[in-house]
């Protein structure tokens, strides 16, 4: 991979964890608000596990962020964790913070490896 291709996706990963970094720092919606009303109560905490749900979202990927990130700082950006073949540039373009070839993200998803464990201990290592 060229320098000037590293240097876009390292552009396009710090915006991208900037926005994230912002968007973790809104953790109002997690309140929790009593009300008199059983209904509203019920509203509220389904309000509460989404903003939840979506804040742990985001968190994960912005660990995968500065994992992208931090493989481009050693080098090995563009390197499959799992097969250690080259990820292909269309893949990159669509998900930047990718650790994994299409191929073995298939097998990751269809749990045929422990695909968080890598890059966990990536993470822990760093």
């Amino acid at each position: 991979m060229s320098k000037s291709e590293l240097e876009r996706y390292k552009t396009v990963l710090e915006a991208r964890q900037a926005e994230l970094s912002g968007a973790l720092r809104n953790r109002e919606d997690i309140a929790i608000e009593k009300t008199p009303d059983a209904l509203d109560e019920v509203q509220l905490a389904g309000e509460r596990e989404l903003a939840i749900r979506n804040l742990d979202r985001d968190s994960n990927m912005l660990r995968q962020v500065r994992a992208a990130l931090g493989r481009i700082a050693d080098r090995t950006y563009g390197v499959c964790l799992h097969c250690e073949e080259d990820i292909s540039v269309k893949r990159l373009n669509a998900v930047p913070q990718t650790p994994y070839c299409i191929k073995c993200q298939e097998a990751a998803d269809r749990h045929e490896f422990e695909a968080n464990e890598s890059v966990d201990d990536l993470l822990a290592a760093a």
